[in-house]
């Protein structure tokens, strides 16, 4: 068996929706900033981030049940580190768990980011000033697997208070996987597609990209896969001193990827893993 395990962070886009009734009645403008802060890494922050962070009257803290408090911790200590703004606070605000998905797993979404835009809509009003300025910590990146800006467009649209929206970008897993392997994403002239567990049980390795990178799966559903000689190149808690990391032939290390991240689970209460699957090059490829 071969197998490799090793243990071990222009200026912010502006959004602002077209209609009239979007951003409610008062001629005050609150504003909102969504900030990527990396993979687990508190040095992932970039300096826009930190100054982000900065700006802030007020920095929302995410808590999503005893299990996960160490998220939570960790988003603290990025603001004990970086925030030196005397005039910030933080609140936190408890995260619904999303109910099993039924008839429709799109609805049962749907349904959840409903209920999270009520929390956002009274965070947004009860603590942040009129003229004044809030932030969401992000883990990774906004734009990559976060529902923030689509929950935030929700309470846009509702009319219920007025905000402008900025968001900051941040290191996702995706690239903390690649540096932790030493590797490139993409191999020359072959497009890499990102996915998730769910689909990538559902529908099978791409036929037109060599390469998969794989997000939230809590199936293990590279076990699925039907080519046992592809290579997988595994990552749980990336970025972060409990970073673990295996690769090799998918055949050959499926079964202890399974074993290490259920080890790691039990011992954590928690992970977020990521990983690659690439297929064997062909001189015609």
């Amino acid at each position: 068996m071969s197998a490799d395990i090793a243990m071990r962070p222009r200026y912010p886009l502006r959004f602002d929706l077209d209609s009239p009734g979007a951003f409610g009645h008062d001629s005050a403008m609150r504003t909102i900033l969504v900030v990527g802060i990396g993979a687990g890494n508190p040095e992932h922050l970039t300096i826009q981030a930190v100054n982000a962070l900065n700006r802030a009257d007020v920095l929302f803290i995410p808590d999503k049940g005893a299990k996960k408090t160490e998220l939570a911790e960790l988003r603290r200590e990025i603001c004990d580190r970086f925030v030196t703004n005397p005039a910030s606070r933080r609140v936190a605000f408890d995260v619904p768990a999303r109910a099993e998905p039924t008839a429709s797993y799109r609805q049962t979404v749907d349904d959840w980011h409903a209920a999270i835009a009520g929390i956002y809509e009274r965070l947004i009003c009860d603590e942040i000033s009129e003229n004044g300025c809030g932030a969401f910590l992000i883990w990774g990146d906004p734009s990559l697997y976060d529902s923030a800006l689509r929950i935030l467009e929700r309470v846009s649209m509702r009319g219920e208070v007025a905000f402008t929206l900025e968001v900051v970008p941040g290191i996702t897993a995706i690239q903390a996987l690649a540096a932790g392997h030493r590797m490139a994403l993409n191999r020359i002239g072959d497009p890499f597609l990102v996915t998730t567990g769910r689909r990538l049980a559902e529908d099978g390795l791409p036929t037109n990209a060599g390469t998969t990178v794989v997000m939230l799966d809590g199936q293990q559903a590279f076990r699925s896969v039907a080519d046992k000689d592809a290579t997988i190149h595994w990552g749980a808690y990336l970025g972060t001193a409990d970073e673990i990391l295996v690769s090799g032939r998918l055949g050959d290390v499926e079964d202890e990827i399974v074993r290490v991240r259920e080890e790691a689970r039990a011992q954590k209460g928690w992970i977020m893993d990521t990983y690659l699957i690439r297929k064997v090059e062909t001189p015609s490829s």
